[in-house]
C-alpha cells in the first residue's frame, strides 16, 4: 500500500482529490495539508511514502518545501495548474520525481505515484515537451553511447527503476548506475528526467 500526503491550499481540489486517490486498491491517503509548512509538519509526522504538491499556494513555499519533503524520506509528485519554465525546472531540479498538471485524469495521476513510488520519474507529456524546449543542445558529436547505454535509457524512459533495469537487462543494478551516470555525462543532463529530455530531442529514442 502507498501512503500519501496531498497538499494544496483549495480544500475542495484538496478533499476531492483525496477522496478518488483513496478508491485505488493500492493508495491510502493518510493526511491533508493546506499550506507549505503545514505540509512538511505533516509529512515529518506521518512519513508518507508519495507527497502530492501544489506548488501555488497563497503563504508560498511550494517550490521551496520539496527538499524538506523529499528530507522525510518522502517522493514528491508536483501537482499544478502551472506550466512554466520557473515551475517546471525549479521543481526537477528541487528533487520532484513526477510533475503533472491539474485536470490529468485519476488513472495517470495514479499510474504516476506509482511510477515515483517505485523510483521512477514521470512528467506530463506538455511538460515533459516544455523540458525539451528548454534543454540546451549539446552538439551531435558530443553524444557517443554505447549500445548497453541506449537499452538503459529507454529503459530510464519507461519510467523504470535502477532495479528493474537491472532484472529486464540481467546485469547488476551497480552496473546500471554507472551506465546511468555515463549517461548523463555524455549528454549532458542533470537528473533521468533532463536526459529523456535531450535525448528526445536528439533522436536518440527513436
Amino acid at each position: 500500500m502507498i501512503r500519501l500526503l496531498v497538499i494544496d491550499d483549495h480544500p475542495v481540489v484538496r478533499e476531492g482529490l483525496a477522496a478518488v486517490l483513496e478508491d485505488q486498491p493500492d493508495l491510502n491517503v493518510i493526511g491533508t495539508a493546506g499550506s507549505a509548512a503545514q505540509g512538511i509538519a505533516e509529512a515529518s509526522r506521518l512519513r508518507p511514502d508519495v507527497v502530492l504538491l501544489d506548488l501555488e499556494m497563497p503563504e508560498g513555499g511550494g517550490l521551496e518545501a520539496i527538499p524538506d519533503l523529499i528530507a522525510t524520506a518522502a517522493r514528491v509528485v508536483v501537482f499544478t495548474a502551472y506550466l512554466t519554465d520557473e515551475h517546471l525546472f525549479g521543481a526537477v531540479r528541487s528533487g520532484a520525481k513526477g510533475y503533472l498538471l491539474k485536470g490529468a485524469p485519476v488513472e495517470e495521476i495514479a499510474r504516476c505515484i506509482r511510477i515515483v513510488h517505485s523510483g521512477g520519474s514521470h512528467l506530463d507529456p506538455r511538460a515533459a515537451a516544455r523540458m525539451m524546449a528548454g534543454v540546451a543542445q549539446p552538439s551531435r558529436e558530443a553524444i557517443s553511447l554505447t549500445v548497453r547505454e541506449l537499452e538503459v535509457l529507454r529503459l530510464v524512459a519507461d519510467g523504470l527503476p535502477n532495479k528493474q533495469i537491472a532484472h529486464t537487462l540481467s546485469i547488476a543494478e551497480r552496473t546500471v548506475k554507472f551506465h546511468i551516470t555515463s549517461i548523463f555525462q555524455k549528454l549532458p543532463a542533470e537528473n533521468r528526467a533532463q536526459a529523456v529530455a535531450v535525448a528526445l530531442q536528439r533522436g536518440l529514442l527513436a
